[in-house]
């Protein structure tokens, strides 16, 4: 006899996607649900969804354009936090107003990049 448990996809009971699913809320469903996948509480979130995506046979979707622009996203984002670091050092209330509105540009073009192909 073997020990192998077979458990379907319905009988996981989600919520919600997988790709909306918290890092925490996966690893709990892979040790407690899913006793095939081994090493779940060191793996990331993306790591994740693919194992549990390949195990039971679902297909990618096509990536959301926040995945596609991921790396323009955090080179903005972290333009934004040097900016911010000097904002804090600036005395003249003028440069301050100046560093704060292109800090507010880039915070567009982010959510802009996240939101359009």
């Amino acid at each position: 006899m073997s020990d192998v448990i077979e458990v379907k996809f319905e009988d996981l009971g989600l919520t919600k996607p997988l790709e909306k699913m918290t890092q925490k809320e996966l690893r709990e469903m892979c040790m407690e649900k899913l006793p095939q996948i081994t090493g779940a509480s060191g793996k990331s979130k993306e790591e994740l969804v693919a194992i549990i995506k390949e195990l039971f046979g679902i297909e990618d979707t096509e990536p959301t354009p926040a995945e596609l622009n991921k790396e323009n996203i955090l080179k903005l984002k972290a333009q934004m936090r040097d900016l911010k670091g000097k904002r804090a050092e600036l005395g003249n209330r003028k440069q301050r107003e100046i560093m704060r509105r292109k800090i507010s540009k880039l915070k567009k073009e982010t959510r802009r990049l996240a939101k359009n192909v």
